[in-house]
């Protein structure tokens, strides 16, 4: 089932938390939550979202914030590894398109090294071996997910969106839990919970309302 906003917030489905105490989301009643979600060869991860995230960790967490990251995959798998990840939060160390981008920016030190610390508690999320099935129940969850409106499009529309899904399911060869039951559309994401534990939203990329919020989340 994929996460509703306005409806109680799943837990995170992760395999291992790398660093910080393992917490979730049903631990954190009485918190506001946001939960970073990003990829490690995803540079605007680490140019705008990673960032984003650590600076509202450090103005809000004594407030009744909670922050944690979620590292995901849903493409580029052989970099998106949770040895790649513990590598990032041991060493600083980036790799694959981030490493290039970001050096390329003058973001790095060292070489290959992050100039900041993520200082927040984070996960990796749970992949698991895609079994080939292409069911319908599966089609119509990405398509609600990532395509408003779908019941208006023309018959040859809805035709041409649902053999694209299919394509895209074929080639998968994982799923990562977190990711899709929270219907993300890619990283950076960033996911608001209340201090209910209901999802308030859920946002993709740079956001400049974020921020905003939270804020107001926190005042409720």
């Amino acid at each position: 089932m994929v996460a509703k906003i306005g409806s109680k917030a799943p837990s995170l489905n992760v395999s291992k938390w790398v660093q910080g105490l393992p917490t979730n989301v049903d631990k954190q009643k009485d918190n506001v939550v946001l939960v970073e979600v990003f990829q490690v060869n995803c540079p605007g991860c680490f140019l705008y979202g990673i960032p984003q995230a650590i600076d509202i960790y450090q103005k809000y967490s004594k407030e009744g914030l909670t922050v944690v990251g979620v590292a995901t995959a849903f493409e580029d798998f052989d970099k998106n590894t949770l040895e790649n990840l513990e590598l990032l939060l041991t060493k600083g160390e980036v790799i694959g398109e981030t490493l290039k981008s970001l050096g390329q920016y003058g973001h790095l030190v060292e070489g290959n090294m992050l100039p900041y610390k993520i200082p927040f508690p984070v996960a990796m999320d749970t992949l698991k071996k895609e079994d080939g099935m292409i069911t319908k129940a599966r089609i119509d969850d990405i398509i609600e997910a990532n395509v408003p409106g779908f019941d208006s499009y023309s018959e040859p529309q809805k035709d041409e969106i649902i053999e694209r899904v299919k394509q895209y399911l074929k080639n998968k060869e994982y799923s990562a839990q977190t990711f899709e039951e929270y219907a993300l559309r890619g990283t950076p994401s960033s996911i608001l919970i209340d201090k209910k534990g209901v999802l308030r939203d859920v946002l993709f990329g740079q956001n400049d309302f974020l921020e905003e919020n939270i804020k107001k989340l926190l005042d409720e």
